[in-house]
């Protein structure tokens, strides 16, 4: 992924085929960070993504998380493959500049409250009528309609109200939220599929439609069954720690040197050849161990029986041993393992980009790969308001016009 074509001395012997989102434009007015990752999965994949901030107040996660040099590595990442311009919205030249870029954009993904965008006359009506086919993505914490929906709401309150924390930890310790933006990260995977769809709607239709996409939502579909356990049965899923209810052995064990190993037995073939491998084939005769289940409410046993197989080799013959059995385990990492694993180098999910500012950066690649017209990352996240005088410029605005809207301070 992420590689150039081949080149001779009279130029590329093969030119890259178009990107398979190339002409698709996307105005990203959200910050923090399900719309503007939604965003920012388009722009891999060859869309013009144009990242509107306010002049005064730029994207928040320009200062979220570590910083070098006084500026933030996770902006490099969330802002990579977008242009940058600044726009007060709620200034008269603001959104009549705004108004202007819909009419020439197929996509605008904002998460204002709502309410917000309709108090500065930038509706859906308005947008709507500035162009018909525009699709506008709105990604809220609770959606825009509904009891809740003006709250104020983060991905921390969807992993909380969804069940995910509830689930999530020891079965005696307190509910856990994850240490990274997950809720987010499930939304703005959403939030790109509905706006792909959409689009695949439009162009059976010649109109644009509105996304409504809450936060609280996608993650509690990837949740599973849940609901369907709770409606049915009256069953309410517990804290297990590393432990599931659908299955065993699964956790978490630690290897004679140190480290620490994940198996997962979900397929019962996967089990009964962990079962052999660890010297305890006579409990694959147990009735019990035909299914998930059963074998879930034999957790503690399985995992004495795993647990200490493990606990007498290295990590090393641990995983050697399993891979020969062709049992299911991995290695548990942490970044730096990520960045040296092999696997991971070969299939190019860590890539190098050129960035003016810091240089060589490694980060995350594109999300997935396609054979004939793939993704890539052109640049990584640049200045605030680094492309404002370009796009307006674009878009028809003399020298004059912008000297004006800075003036209002719209710009």
């Amino acid at each position: 992924m992420n590689q150039p074509p081949a080149t001779t001395a009279s130029g590329p012997e093969h030119p890259a085929p178009p990107a398979p989102l190339e002409g698709l434009r996307v105005l990203d007015l959200a910050t923090l960070f399900a719309g503007p990752l939604a965003a920012t999965m388009l722009g891999d994949f060859g869309a013009e993504v144009i990242k509107v901030e306010h002049p005064r107040r730029p994207d928040p996660s320009r200062g979220h998380g570590p910083a070098k040099d006084g500026h933030g590595l996770w902006w490099k990442l969330l802002g990579r493959n977008k242009r940058t311009i600044t726009l007060d919205l709620s200034a008269p030249g603001g959104r009549d500049t705004l108004l202007a870029l819909a009419a020439t954009s197929d996509v605008i993904i904002e998460n204002f409250r709502p309410g917000t965008l309709e108090r500065w006359g930038l509706g859906w009506p308005a947008l709507s009528a500035a162009n018909p086919e525009l699709v506008l993505a709105r990604v809220t914490a609770f959606g825009q309609f509904g009891p809740y929906s003006h709250r104020p709401g983060f991905g921390t309150l969807a992993e909380a109200m969804s069940g995910f924390a509830a689930i999530t930890g020891e079965p005696d310790g307190p509910p856990t939220l994850p240490p990274f933006g997950l809720a987010d990260s499930i939304a703005a995977l959403a939030t790109a599929y509905a706006v792909m769809t959409a689009l695949t709607a439009r162009n059976a239709t010649q109109r644009g439609q509105v996304v409504d996409m809450a936060i609280i939502e996608p993650i509690l579909t990837v949740l599973g069954p849940q609901p369907l356990w709770y409606d049915q049965l009256g069953y309410v899923q517990p804290r297990t720690g590393n432990r599931s209810r659908n299955n065993a052995p699964r956790n978490t064990y630690r290897t004679a040197d140190g480290h620490w190993v994940a198996v997962s037995t979900s397929a019962q073939s996967i089990a009964e050849r962990v079962m052999r491998l660890v010297g305890r084939p006579e409990l694959i005769d147990e009735p019990w161990f035909t299914t998930g289940t059963g074998r879930a409410d034999h957790a503690q046993e399985l995992d004495e029986a795993v647990g200490g197989w493990i606990a007498r080799r290295t990590r090393a013959e641990a995983l050697d041993a399993f891979e020969k059995a062709e049992a299911a385990i991995a290695p548990i990492y942490d970044v730096r393992d990520v960045m040296d694993d092999p696997q991971f180098r070969a299939l190019e999910t860590i890539t190098e980009v050129r960035d003016p500012e810091l240089g060589p950066l490694r980060m995350q690649n594109v999300l997935f790969r396609l054979s004939e017209t793939p993704g890539g990352i052109r640049w990584s996240g640049r200045p605030h308001g680094a492309d404002t005088e370009a796009v307006l410029t674009e878009l028809g605005l003399t020298p004059g016009d912008i000297a004006a809207l800075r003036t209002q301070g719209a710009v």
